[in-house]
């Protein structure tokens, strides 16, 4: 093989560099993600103590702590989903280095390997919107509960 030059070297970097800017994006998604996650986790330990002193409201803590463990499955589900869209965009980064490198045609499978990765980001947003439909739900149920003051 011969050895590649640095004028030949720099483009075939910026091809492959250019989706890192979806990496930085989904990365701040999944710092959100993760954030609300584990406030969600700190407010069910937090109920659960509740309930175990609760006087009338057992009911509507109990329906607030399944609504929080619903939404820990939709959070979970969207977090994995983000991270399997920055691992696509690695895996796309890498076959884009080396099929440029190499000089062999990859094009249907970085259309596929693109395509899974914005499908993954796409299932990673719905699960998100899920999470603040039950988050909605969760505030009415507070607001609805009784207060003891």
């Amino acid at each position: 093989m011969n050895a590649i030059s640095l004028t030949q070297l720099v483009p075939i970097l910026q091809l492959a560099i250019g989706p890192v800017i979806l990496i930085s994006g989904v990365g701040l998604l999944l710092l959100t993600l993760t954030n609300r996650f584990g406030r969600m986790v700190d407010r069910s330990r937090l109920l659960n103590r509740d309930l175990t002193t609760a006087g009338a409201d057992v009911g509507g803590l109990k329906a607030q702590i399944e609504i929080l463990h619903r939404r820990s499955a939709i959070l979970r589900l969207s977090i994995i989903l983000g991270a399997l869209t920055v691992l696509s965009v690695a895996v796309l980064i890498l076959v884009l280095f080396l099929a440029n490198l190499f000089r062999f045609e990859a094009g249907w499978l970085i259309v596929a390997i693109f395509c899974a990765g914005l499908l993954s980001l796409i299932g990673s947003m719905i699960a998100f919107i899920q999470d603040m439909n039950l988050s909605l739900a969760a505030v009415r149920l507070e607001l609805d509960r009784p207060t003891s003051r």
